[in-house]
């Protein structure tokens, strides 16, 4: 196979905890190395015998029940989960009444949102994204429904990828979604997509914040700054092992090279020559992932619960790969930071999802979102087996 090297963390298996990596060298197939392949995961019932793996010390547990493909999560100011459930277009609220840390009530907070995804409360309303337009809610603490018709901030054009993900900056001042792009790799799009676009908390003042992220599906602050970090799905079609997805704090004015090239100036052999101007200013990604993962889920730890090495450092929803002629992602992955940067190799956190990783393959469950809960505990939605997951530690320090 014929390679072309750059310097960077191409972070690509499960390596010893603990090892701090420095750059290394990485390696990048050559497009159409392998052949373009169809192979979802088949989905099967979760076989009795098949539980979650985790590393030592901790455990994984059933958290929340009979949802309907939950994908994001988000806590209100009264700690009341909400959940989104994207393909349901419904939001639901999962309250623990008596404390012991598992939701005993249940409630339909909103219904007829297709494709809600993103969410985030800000100066007493919750923001939604869906795929057609940016709403929100009037909202008090312990509201149960949503109360009135919503107030639609924007609109998006729709087709393509579907998330539509929002974080406000730290100081709450300015508001960001991330929009993906219509196509597989064309060029010509409305600029809105494959970007994180900015806005003020009411809708106005759009600009593009960075541009040439195909898809762009998580966003969160990095703990302690105002940087903004995305995980990005990549091109699909041209290899077993191209492009790989990754996650990456994200510029101001960034290009991050799609449609024209990928991992900085590496051309896409569709666009070779177009649009030097952009392609040789296309910003390198900080850590990049197996082609066709699809990274979906990101989240910073910023909880106790888990030992030191894992404070601030990132977990990663694998929400799994169908153009690879073995399965990929299917997991949560985690990267060690260390003074504020990536500092070692990814690492399989949970896996167990998949039966057969071959092609076919099958899988019981698809996860996408981890997300850090009130007491450290790490929850982890699955989309496929409509449940949420909780990893706790529960080993000596």
């Amino acid at each position: 196979m014929k390679i072309r090297q750059i310097t960077l963390f191409l972070l690509i298996g499960t390596a010893l905890a603990g090892v701090v990596m420095g750059a290394q060298l990485a390696k990048l197939a050559e497009p159409f190395a392998t052949p373009s392949v169809r192979n979802a995961a088949t989905i099967v019932t979760k076989p009795d015998a098949v539980q979650l793996e985790a590393p030592a010390g901790f455990t994984v547990s059933l958290y929340a029940d009979n949802l309907q493909a939950p994908r994001t999560m988000m806590y209100a100011p009264n700690g009341d989960l909400f959940v989104a459930q994207s393909r349901a277009g419904s939001v639901v609220i999962l309250r623990d009444t008596n404390n012991d840390g598992v939701p005993d009530t249940r409630y339909t907070y909103a219904q007829g949102l297709d494709g809600v995804f993103g969410m985030v409360f800000h100066e007493g309303y919750l923001y939604l994204g869906r795929t057609d337009s940016l709403i929100r809610y009037k909202y008090k603490d312990g509201d149960t429904q949503a109360q009135g018709t919503p107030e639609k901030l924007v609109e998006f054009p729709t087709g393509g990828h579907s998330t539509r993900n929002i974080i406000f900056s730290r100081d709450g001042k300015k508001m960001y979604v991330a929009v993906g792009s219509m196509s597989n790799k064309s060029d010509g799009e409305d600029p809105i997509r494959a970007a994180i676009n900015e806005y003020n908390p009411d809708g106005t003042g759009h600009r593009i914040f960075a541009s040439g992220l195909r898809n762009p599906v998580a966003l969160t602050l990095q703990p302690g700054t105002n940087t903004i970090w995305t995980s990005v799905n990549e091109r699909d079609t041209l290899g077993d092992d191209l492009v790989p997805d990754y996650i990456t704090s994200v510029k101001d004015g960034g290009f991050y090279g799609w449609p024209y090239s990928y991992i900085g100036s590496n051309y896409d052999p569709e666009h070779k020559g177009k649009r030097p101007d952009l392609v040789a200013r296309a910003i390198v990604p900080d850590v990049l992932i197996p082609a066709h993962s699809a990274a979906v889920g990101l989240t910073f730890y910023t909880g106790t619960q888990f030992p030191e090495r894992y404070r601030n450092g990132a977990f990663i929803g694998l929400h799994g790969s169908w153009n690879r002629s073995k399965l990929a992602g299917y997991r949560i992955s985690f990267v060690p930071f260390q003074n504020g940067k990536p500092a070692g190799p990814l690492e399989d956190f949970v896996k167990g999802w998949i039966l057969n990783g071959g092609s076919p393959g099958s899988a019981w469950g698809r996860p996408v979102s981890p997300y850090v809960a009130r007491d450290g505990s790490l929850l982890i939605t699955d989309d496929v087996a409509n449940k949420i997951w909780r990893v706790r530690y529960n080993g000596g320090r």
